[in-house]
């Protein structure tokens, strides 16, 4: 099953802001159901997993996520995350495009993500792919806009590479196959 997923959602916070939390995975990472990093390989590869419940079905995938562009000045970023179900019954790939963008009072985020199951999970469908896509990306916004808020100061002036190194990878990436898979929590 192929499908592609566009989501749009806006922060009351400064672009800057958002952005350094957003392209870092370890901070991000926090904000996602049910996702956790399990290794980081280098600035632009990570290992990470996935436990969620997709209607009936709870999975747990493992996968790879590497950032193969991350444009600091303009905020822009894609990443590619590839998963395997833990017993081996399915797959999925995820291609991601995400944006952050100056807004009137905040910040407009932006990801277009084209996505690819095999296994038990492609036997839901498109249409089920998406509605819990909205679920997860509701509950990821909550936990971003909480996460935010406990940053203390504007960040932006912050330019250090090292937070902007990729962490759409760790949030959006995973909530792009969170939202592929389901779901609660567990992480």
């Amino acid at each position: 099953m192929k499908t592609t997923i566009e989501k749009v959602f806006e922060i009351d916070q400064p672009v800057n802001k958002v952005w350094n939390m957003l392209s870092n995975p370890a901070e991000i990472v926090v904000c996602v159901p049910g996702a956790s990093i399990t290794e980081k390989i280098d600035e632009k590869n990570y290992k990470g997993k996935v436990s969620m419940k997709f209607g009936p079905v709870k999975t747990n995938y493992a996968g790879d996520i590497e950032i193969l562009e991350m444009d600091t000045d303009n905020k822009k970023m894609i990443l590619k995350g590839v998963g395997l179900d833990a017993k081996g019954k399915g797959s999925a790939e995820m291609l991601m495009n995400g944006q952050v963008a100056e807004k009137e009072g905040g910040s407009e985020v932006t990801y277009s993500m084209d996505i690819s199951i095999t296994g038990k999970l492609a036997q839901f469908g498109a249409r089920l792919v998406h509605d819990v896509s909205d679920q997860l990306l509701k509950q990821f916004v909550q936990n971003f806009k909480n996460e935010l808020s406990k940053v203390e100061g504007d960040a932006t002036d912050a330019t250090d590479e090292s937070l902007n190194a990729g962490s759409l990878v760790g949030g959006i990436i995973k909530d792009k196959l969170g939202g592929m898979f389901g779901g609660n929590k567990d992480a």
